[in-house]
């Protein structure tokens, strides 16, 4: 039988692979496509990261577009309503509140990032190091975490507000940051303890490399997923504490904003003018939802045997 007489629309038996099968099998995802892939099965995650990019686009842009500067004031509008002029409202001095819940959401993103990114690395390095040295060094760590965790963190706050001065991006930085890093160490501590006894550690201990180098190069990159989730969560806990410290007069204070400060003065007023509470109170819980949304859906796509991420 000469090659014209092959029908080329047959297909070739079972378990033989033709030509076409072999190179779609051979070509495989990039890592990041079958994370995307899975991160959008999740509808909510989808969700939730439209409305934070939208959130952080309003941040950016919000003060640039609005008619009125943040500290401008309008004495012909003085605590008015959502209007055509001013899109939130006024308050009481006639600042433009949609130019304030701008600046207050850029300012406590800002805050929240800055503070989630140290409370990663410092928890990271302190929880992973103590699990893989043990000894006194796990032992001091946990001390100190479980000491910190004891102690009621209104005490530490009145502790450093008393003591402190200067301007309050430091201050509210260093509160945010000391009240929020022990927790996720503990966390991941117990989580370092399962792997510094795998193979690849033990391998390189007998090779000779040093305890920060196993640290750096072979624990902290088989938890750089619980890292990742760690810091969106601690976006969304440093934007509420910041948001808690504002409104008990220990963080952002009045004439400079933030959502906490805005809501604390808006709560004030919530029977004669409720568009102050209000609009920084849904750019606070729009916030917050779509960064615990966020994080629900990089934890299917990040975790392999999450149910939920499905199969790539």
């Amino acid at each position: 039988m000469t090659t014209d007489m092959i029908d080329p629309t047959v297909q070739p038996p079972s378990g033989i692979a033709g030509p076409e099968t072999t190179r779609v099998a051979t070509k495989r995802l990039s890592k990041w496509t079958l994370y995307w892939r899975r991160y959008a099965r999740n509808k909510g995650a989808l969700a939730g990261l439209v409305i934070f990019v939208l959130l952080v686009l309003f941040a950016i842009f919000g003060p640039l577009i609005a008619r009125y500067d943040a500290v401008e004031l309008d004495f012909l509008n003085l605590s008015t309503g959502p209007s055509s002029e001013h899109w939130f409202g006024t308050n009481n001095a006639g600042n433009d509140l949609f130019a304030q819940v701008a600046l207050g959401l850029q300012r406590s993103l800002m805050i929240a990032v800055s503070v989630s990114v140290g409370v990663t690395i410092v928890s990271a390095l302190v929880g992973t190091a103590a699990a893989y040295f043990g000894g006194w060094t796990e032992r001091i760590a946990l001390l100190v975490i479980h000491f910190m965790m004891v102690i009621p963190s209104f005490l530490i706050l009145a502790m450093i507000s008393n003591k402190s001065g200067g301007d309050w991006r430091v201050i509210a930085l260093i509160m945010i940051f000391v009240i929020g890093w022990y927790f996720p160490a503990r966390v991941i501590w117990t989580m370092a303890l399962s792997l510094r006894e795998r193979e690849y550690v033990s391998a390189a201990r007998y090779m000779g490399v040093g305890g920060m180098r196993i640290v750096l190069r072979h624990l902290l990159p088989n938890i750089g997923s619980l890292l990742v989730i760690n810091f969106t969560l601690g976006v969304v806990n440093a934007v509420v504490t910041e948001t808690g410290l504002s409104f008990l007069g220990f963080g952002v204070k009045i004439p400079d904003v933030s959502l906490g400060a805005l809501i604390g003065t808006g709560s004030s007023s919530l029977t004669t003018a409720p568009w102050l509470f209000y609009f920084p109170a849904a750019a606070l819980t729009l916030l917050t939802v779509s960064m615990a949304l966020v994080a629900d859906g990089l934890r299917d796509a990040l975790d392999p045997t999450s149910a939920a991420g499905g199969r790539a």
